[in-house]
């Protein structure tokens, strides 16, 4: 527990790295994935390999912890001696669970929750949870890093391309003439979450080779505007060269401090599909940058 007693509480759609998450006690409260024959729920009784295995047969759909989990991950917290709560939460573009959060934790009495809108999704936000740890072990204020973390959320970029668009169709994240274009062409686009945190095309490239690379330039460009970043890869294809990528993206981006990398859990797997491939850049914190350093060391 930190000195501050304040809890770190996240949704499995935030990516965090399950290593990290153990190291500094957040809690990961898992979004439900639906198949025909139950329901499941990330990293509990399911596992991105799981679902990977199963979409040839059907693609199931996802849906938000119920308040009656949210609350009861928050009330845990409060009995192990935890006083105030930071839960942050993928995009309110994308999912209802930042709006749930919300509505919980007016509900519960003398145990303040500030809830993080991160705009964005997959490691990006887990990027934010990370933060939000390391900020409440550095002693920040409670609602001092309340507010620099929103500020955070809005300066970090995601960016992710798929090699097939079938999973972003299905779950309504794209039109249908976008599929068929794509598919018929082999056009990739490159995504990434606008000011309101809902999906956007920003690029199209003739192959995914090429997608990539257009996502390498966004991120470069990107991560001049800032005096240090932190940089992120996920990936859930054993067969994508990540390490070419990795090796890429430090050669072009000189004032990154540390590298994220990361697979993709189940419920972020069922809308993209097994090929995504997803990097993100963030403006360096202190806290971040002395972690960092500290894993050096």
């Amino acid at each position: 527990m930190n000195d501050q007693r304040i809890a770190i509480l996240t949704d499995s759609g935030t990516n965090t790295p399950l290593d990290f998450a153990r190291e500094h006690d957040i809690t990961i409260v898992p979004l439900v994935i639906n198949f025909s024959d139950g329901t499941y729920h990330t990293d509990v009784d399911i596992t991105t390999d799981d679902v990977i295995a199963r979409l040839p047969e059907e693609i199931p759909s996802t849906s938000l912890p119920s308040p009656s989990t949210l609350l009861a991950a928050l009330e845990d917290c409060r009995k192990r001696g935890y006083e105030k709560a930071i839960f942050v939460t993928i995009s309110s573009g994308l999912s209802a669970t930042n709006q749930t959060v919300h509505l919980v934790a007016s509900e519960i009495e003398d145990f303040p929750v500030a809830v993080i809108d991160t705009k964005s999704i997959g490691v990006a936000a887990g990027l934010v949870t990370m933060n939000a740890a390391l900020m409440v072990e550095a002693c920040v204020p409670f609602e001092e890093a309340e507010r620099r973390l929103t500020e955070l959320s809005e300066h970090t970029l995601v960016l992710f391309c798929v090699d097939e668009l079938v999973y972003l169709r299905k779950g309504g994240r794209i039109s249908e003439a976008v599929y068929r274009l794509g598919s018929a062409l082999n056009i990739k686009p490159v995504f990434d979450c606008d000011s309101e945190g809902r999906y956007r095309i920003v690029k199209k490239s003739r192959g995914l080779q090429k997608a990539v690379r257009a996502i390498e330039d966004l991120i470069v460009e990107r991560a001049s505007h800032y005096a240090q970043v932190v940089l992120a890869i996920c990936s859930a294809n054993p067969n994508a060269p990540v390490d070419t990528y990795e090796r890429n993206l430090r050669e072009r981006v000189a004032n990154e401090v540390g590298l994220i990398r990361s697979g993709i859990t189940a419920d972020l797997i069922v809308h993209t599909g097994p090929t995504l491939l997803g990097m993100a850049v963030q403006p360096a914190t202190p806290e971040m940058a002395a972690w960092f350093e500290g894993a050096k060391a």
